[in-house]
């Protein structure tokens, strides 16, 4: 999937030293549920060699996300549908050194594109850290709707977290649900 700064592609072995520099940042590492940290070594490769394996078997995809004009690897985003493959869950995680520069929005909207427009899902969902509100805004801007809080629902280093939860259907960026953020960022 290509957009006007990104490509978003396959894993690739040639990924994990990037993966392991960027996700091995701690505060990286701690705005998600499952990178661990220190990440240590042959840690990127185990997770890319998985993410492949389940990729075939239809359990999950994860995208790098990289940049269109030099190739840099910036982070890596995820769908996993569901048993019924009607809604798939979205995560997705950026470098610190690429915080703050529209690229988590970017790929989510493209991803959360290509779910509906070729996958044919009726929804995605996705949820981040309560403490974390940037990734609840990159999910605004996709079009997704808060839709509740799951209270000390996730333990993060010995900590229990709560999770915002957001969605988004089909039918609500089809017709542009008024309870949306996608009017509510059309209206300003």
């Amino acid at each position: 999937m290509r957009t006007d700064r990104l490509l978003l592609r396959l894993l690739e072995m040639s990924d994990a030293l990037d993966i392991q520099l960027l996700a091995g940042d701690r505060d990286v590492a701690s705005t998600t549920r499952n990178i661990s940290h220190p990440y240590g070594d042959g840690m990127a490769e185990q997770w890319i060699k998985s993410c492949q394996e389940k990729t075939i078997c239809g359990e999950l995809i994860n995208f790098a996300i990289t940049l269109n004009a030099d190739g840099s690897f910036l982070g890596a985003i995820g769908i996993c549908p569901d048993d019924t493959g009607s809604q798939a869950e979205l995560s997705y995680w950026v470098g610190k050194p690429y915080w703050n520069q529209g690229y988590a929005t970017e790929a989510v909207k493209a991803v959360v594109h290509h779910c509906f427009t070729h996958l044919k899902l009726d929804r995605v969902y996705a949820a981040h850290f309560t403490r974390n509100p940037s990734s609840g805004r990159v999910m605004q801007k996709a079009g997704m709707i808060h839709e509740g809080f799951l209270k000390g629902h996730t333990e993060k280093w010995g900590k229990f977290e709560d999770l915002e939860l957001y969605g988004v259907t089909r039918a609500q960026l089809e017709l542009g649900d008024s309870t949306g953020p996608i009017n509510r960022d059309s209206q300003s």
